[in-house]
């Protein structure tokens, strides 16, 4: 039992080194989240996982120590198998289950934190397919996205503005990488209107980029009546026009 003693001892070093190696991206190494929503879900799933990996080393070395009682000893190939079944488990729980990308129905479920979460995790898997432009937009994006999910946790959740923000979030922004990802590869360096497909996604995220900052300063500062988030506004779709708080303030008037 000596033997097993360090044989686990070195397999748990093993498993720490797999686990560590799966968390940052292993071989292909995947690239950093984009914001601390999306890390945090990454780290509970990470977490998740680890405890089933010990769980499962605990209940081999049991059965084998079982096993060792029974039989007076496992000899050589007990020890061999052990060890096996070990790695065997750590690799295998240590991959599976894969992280699940939220769909975009359910970005704007749960809580703000939660929504903040799944939407930077869906960008994140939408980025490979962006172009470079917009992908650097998406980016930077995470930390906009984590600052606006802050100032929301301190306002009424049923307060009208909030609601329109969380839309804006979870619905508009996701539907804008979505319409652009709809259309064929081969037609996205195809000008319409005057711009290709890809500079027309790289424009429309960059302005609700501004859009998100923007909101998010205005809830800093506590000026969440003056807050303007029109319906047409709400109703954008891929290729539209944006309009910021003080343009649509001048359009009132």
């Amino acid at each position: 039992m000596n033997d097993l003693t360090r044989d686990s001892d070195r397999i748990m070093q093993d498993s720490a080194m797999v686990l560590r190696d799966n968390r940052e991206g292993g071989r292909h190494r995947r690239a950093k989240s984009i914001g601390q929503g999306s890390a945090s879900l990454k780290s509970q799933h990470l977490m998740r996982k680890l405890i089933r990996v010990l769980l499962a080393v605990f209940g081999i070395m049991i059965a084998a120590s079982f096993a060792g009682m029974i039989l007076n000893g496992i000899g050589f190939w007990g020890v061999v198998i052990t060890v096996i079944a070990i790695i065997a488990a750590t690799a295998a729980l240590g991959v599976f289950p894969k992280m699940k990308v939220p769909k975009r129905a359910d970005l704007n479920k749960g809580n703000v934190r939660q929504m903040v979460g799944r939407t930077e995790l869906w960008l994140e898997s939408q980025r490979p397919a962006l172009p470079a432009p917009a992908a650097r937009i998406v980016e930077d994006m995470g930390v906009q996205l984590d600052a606006l999910g802050l100032q929301l946790e301190t306002v009424d959740q049923e307060h009208p503005a909030t609601r329109e923000v969380r839309k804006l979030v979870g619905e508009v922004l996701p539907e804008t990488v979505d319409s652009y990802n709809k259309i064929p590869r081969h037609l996205r360096d195809e000008k319409r209107a005057g711009a290709t497909p890809d500079e027309q996604l790289t424009e429309s995220l960059g302005k609700i980029s501004k859009e998100i900052d923007s909101v998010t300063r205005q809830l800093a500062e506590g000026s969440l009546d003056d807050l303007a988030i029109r319906t047409r506004y709400l109703e954008y779709r891929y290729g539209g026009e944006i309009d910021g708080p003080d343009e649509g303030k001048k359009d009132e008037s």
